[in-house]
This record gives C-alpha cells, structure tokens and sequence, in this order.
C-alpha cells in the first residue's frame, strides 16, 4: 500500500486515517487461487474451532475479484466464516459495495485492519501488498499486522505473477514468521529457482551470495535437476523427488499431500536473512 518513496505513516502520524499509501491495484480473478487453496487446507481446522471466524482480504485492489473467491473457497473448510475486504483508495471501496452479500463486506482502511468492534481476524491475507515497500519498513508492517490477529490467527503475505502461475509466501502468527512456501503451475517451470522473481519483500533482495535463501534455491534447482529422470512420469512426480531430496539438508513443513499441488514449504529460521 506504500510507493518505496513513502513509508508507511507511524501510529502519532496514522491518527484517524488509514495506514498506508495506495498500490497499483493491480488484480485478476483466481489470482491468488494457490495461495487460497494452501490457507484452506493448513488453517481450516482453526477457522472451523473459531466461534465467529473473520478473515481479512487486506489491499484486495482494484476490483474485489479475490476477496470474492476468497470467501467461496474457505467457506468450503469453514462454513461459518465471514471475509472483511478493506482497501485504502476510497473508490475501491465503493466500487465493491455491490459485491456485498452474507458473509461478505468491504471497508476503508489500511495496516491498522480496521474491523468492528474492535474485533480481531482469525485470517489475513496481504498479497502483493508489501511488493512496493523498502526491506527495512517489512519487519514494522509484520508486527502491526500481527497484532490485529486473533489467538490462533494466522497472516499470510507474499507475491505471485499476474495469472498466479507462481507465488511465494510467508506465513506468521501472532508470535511472528514461521514458513515460506513456494508454489507453482509445474507444467510452467524451468527451474525452481525461476520462483525467485516473486519471493516476497522479506527475501527478494537476499537472494546474492552468503543468504540462506540464494542457498536453498542453488540446491533447489540441483535437486530439480537430478530428478530429472522422473520428468517421464510427470512433473509432479520430479517436483516430489526433489523435494524428498531436499528434506535431507534443509527443514521442509509438508509432505507429498502437499508436494504433489506444487507447493513446498520451509521454516522460516531456514530462510531468515543473514544480519
């Protein structure tokens, strides 16, 4: 929600108006359909225990396409939660208001997550959100965002391409960052390493030398070449041998359930920036 030439207003300055400055706005329906799919499987179960569960579309952009299909693909794993848009350009706003329907509601606002009452979400979704921010401003938007989360809520903020053919994310909870998980059409890739250009902000700069993560995407793209005997019997099966291939050095957080979607999620702490 910020240009890298504005950062993001402190809470003295913030007061009475939204947190942020205004994105792009650039969206496409079933966008983020990877990254809703993953939210659905690992945190439905929390979504369900949840009396009243809310979850946060937060800068959905121009149009409320992926607040919408939100809703419909975590109603399949929750059907008592409700999704809450909220963007900071006011015209968006009103230009959702007629999506509006049971479980559904759009509102003006920005990092502060403004819901009502006070309440907290169980769920938010920030994607390509933090893509116009300075590294330095990520840590103070994830403790913010962090902080509007309900117990056991989860945060989920990371980039994909315009069609959602890739998409890098993390996931936080209330206590901070916990994974990254890299997920992609595999008839689309080359490499894994392909996935680089669409780590999220966090990351995306670390990727030289001396990181974790430019590390890990070296032995990614290793892996994927060596198991490039199973390429015969499909690019899911080489996705799950390089990822079995993958779990003797580094600390992955799935199986093959996940693997054969596409999807390979680590520890945060094998990822976290040097320094």
């Amino acid at each position: 929600m910020a240009s890298r030439s504005t950062p993001p207003p402190s809470p003295s300055r913030a007061s009475g108006r939204p947190v942020g400055s205004v994105t792009r706005g650039t969206t496409n329906p079933n966008r983020l359909r990877r990254m809703d799919r993953w939210i659905a499987a690992t945190h439905g179960a929390a979504l369900r225990r949840a009396g009243d569960p809310v979850a946060v579309d937060l800068g959905y952009g121009a149009a409320p396409w992926t607040a919408v299909e939100l809703l419909a693909r975590l109603r399949g794993a929750a059907p008592r939660v409700r999704v809450v848009g909220i963007e900071i350009e006011p015209a968006r706003v009103a230009g959702a208001k007629p999506y509006e329907r049971e479980g559904l509601s759009f509102r003006h606002g920005g990092f502060e997550v403004p819901l009502e009452g006070g309440e907290r979400a169980m769920l938010i979704r920030a994607a390509n959100v933090l893509r116009q921010y300075d590294e330095e401003q990520v840590a103070e938007v994830w403790a913010r965002l962090c902080a509007r989360l309900a117990p056991g809520g989860l945060l989920v903020e990371g980039t994909c391409d315009e069609i959602g053919r890739r998409h890098v994310w993390v996931a936080l909870g209330p206590e901070g960052p916990r994974t990254v998980t890299f997920a992609t059409r595999l008839g689309s890739l080359e490499r894994p390493s392909d996935l680089a250009e669409r780590l999220p902000k966090a990351l995306i700069h670390r990727n030289v030398p001396g990181e974790p993560v430019h590390a890990f995407l070296r032995d990614f793209d290793r892996a994927w070449a060596a198991a490039a005997p199973y390429a015969s019997y499909g690019a899911r099966q080489r996705w799950i041998r390089t990822a079995r291939a993958l779990s003797a050095d580094w600390p992955l957080a799935d199986g093959p359930v996940r693997w054969r979607q596409g999807e390979l999620t680590l520890r945060w702490e094998a990822l976290r920036p040097v320094g």
